[in-house]
């Protein structure tokens, strides 16, 4: 018998998911585009940037065929200020995201949605894109040797995954007084990682409203049972009298 799968994406689809993602990638010798089910790739010319999914770039790189580029966002400094942003704003705030890419017009040749260029050479450095964490940590895995600095920009990411997920810690504690997450400018990992324990709280708060719920109704099924329906605070005085 299969186990029920947890509800949401687990973090490998959410992995798999952002391989859609563009990226900016400078080849080392000259490729053929290709017809791709989301529209057809640009040509690649050394020494010429182009932006591919990041799937095929991975492989690109595996070939040794293309280095890729990391997006203005995963400089050193551009995570600096955004971690003093994600320090300055409140604990349930979270650093404004990277804008949504204007429409693509299907008759350009270039990569249609799913592809999204949040990642490419040309991206706001001042924004993290909504598959922000999963796609450094598959650029530095892969591609290490693109970046110039890259143990601080592991050392910076793990700073700023840290902040950002004891926000929603302590976002979740307002669920107890009835109030919400604000989840803008939070990415897909995060929501990942995020969702057992935010449902949890939730699943938790509700068992217990549901518990108190029940006592009460049960209490007051003893006191019709009995023959009391509660006394009036007139009816107290006319019994000390």
């Amino acid at each position: 018998m299969a186990l029920p799968l947890p509800p949401g994406l687990t973090p490998a689809e959410i992995a798999f998911m952002c391989e859609m993602e563009l990226v900016t990638v400078i080849p080392r010798q000259r490729l053929e585009g290709l017809d791709l089910l989301g529209g057809p790739t640009p040509p690649l010319n050394p020494p010429y940037r182009a932006d591919l999914p990041l799937w095929l770039a991975l492989l690109l790189k595996r070939q040794r065929r293309a280095n890729i580029s990391p997006p203005p966002w995963l400089n050193p400094q551009s995570l600096e200020a955004i971690l003093r942003v994600e320090t300055e704003l409140s604990n349930q705030a979270f650093s404004p995201p990277a804008p949504l890419p204007p429409s693509i017009d299907p008759l350009l040749p270039n990569p249609a949605p799913p592809f999204v260029p949040s990642a490419t050479y040309d991206a706001p450095a001042d924004a993290l894109p909504y598959h922000w964490l999963e796609l450094g940590e598959i650029l530095l895995e892969a591609a290490s040797d693109d970046f110039e600095t890259p143990d601080q920009v592991r050392r910076l990411l793990r700073d700023l995954r840290e902040i950002r997920m004891e926000k929603l810690r302590k976002g979740a504690e307002v669920l107890d007084a009835g109030g919400g997450v604000k989840m803008n400018g939070v990415g897909a990992m995060e929501v990942g990682e995020g969702r057992a324990f935010i449902t949890g709280v939730i699943d938790g708060l509700r068992k217990i409203g549901a518990s108190k719920e029940q006592a009460k109704r049960e209490r007051e099924a003893e006191e019709r049972e009995n023959g009391f329906v509660g006394t009036a605070p007139e009816d107290e005085d006319e019994m000390e009298l």
